[in-house]
């Protein structure tokens, strides 16, 4: 099934979901030490929601935490104390979205990092989405405990060089814009959101993506779904479909 939009035309047969699956046991990606996904049936007197406990059905509480379970986005509520959460900030859900791969640079002091040179050198068509994808990239970013690992991260001046192309929203396939301990900083948050200067309420970050290498960098539609929580960040599921 082919439709138009914005000028092109795109493949809605094919989608390519690019979120972490949830799911329970281990391994399970990890971030920030926040509890482990979990599940567990609503027991009530003889009532159990499990049916391979004997249950009639199956009925769930969820445990989890969006930032530390798996892809998410968030709004600048994440970063800031302001009346607005994820559920009202994204609005549309299709914009043109741009992938590009990028391998983050070894700085003297052992950190890997996404430079501002990097992402220059790559997006080279203004689009409304920004996709980045880092390598080395294989599917253990499924199931990765990034606790205590310095993963890589956004320079600052890289986060705000895509601002400054007004990309709304930016996908990254690693646990954090930031670097996982940085004083509290939080730079990359901050310059992508241009908070609190010109605070770009509207804007999106979106972590903890999973972008197969078959997948070839180019453009994109988007389409980047939530769960309605009225929070600073919810569970998402950004899915992609091919330029015809």
């Amino acid at each position: 099934m082919l439709i138009e939009y914005n000028g092109s035309r795109f493949d809605l047969s094919k989608p390519i979901d690019i979120s972490t699956p949830l799911h329970t046991g281990e391994p399970q990606i990890n971030c920030y030490s926040a509890p482990p996904f979990a599940t567990a049936p609503v027991v009530l007197g003889n009532f159990i929601g499990d049916i391979k406990q004997g249950g009639l059905l199956n009925y769930k509480n969820v445990f989890l935490n969006p930032h530390g379970n798996g892809t998410h986005t968030e709004c600048v509520a994440h970063i800031a104390d302001l009346p607005v959460t994820i559920n009202q900030v994204l609005k549309q859900f299709h914009c043109i979205a741009t992938l590009i791969t990028i391998t983050p640079q070894l700085q003297q002091n052992g950190d890997h990092m996404i430079t501002r040179e990097q992402v220059e050198e790559k997006y080279r068509e203004d689009t409304s989405a920004l996709i980045i994808r880092t390598q080395p990239n294989t599917s253990e970013k499924l199931s990765r405990n990034y606790n205590n690992t310095n993963p890589a991260y956004l320079h600052h001046d890289a986060a705000a060089f895509i601002r400054d192309q007004n990309v709304q929203h930016l996908l990254i396939d690693l646990p954090s814009l930031d670097r996982e301990e940085d004083g509290g900083k939080l730079l990359a948050h901050r310059a992508f959101w241009h908070y609190p200067e010109k605070t770009r309420t509207e804007a999106t970050i979106t972590e903890l993506i999973y972008v197969d290498d078959v997948i070839a960098d180019g453009i994109y539609l988007l389409n980047l779904q939530i769960a309605a929580f009225e929070l600073d960040a919810a569970p998402s599921k950004p899915v992609l479909f091919a330029r015809n």
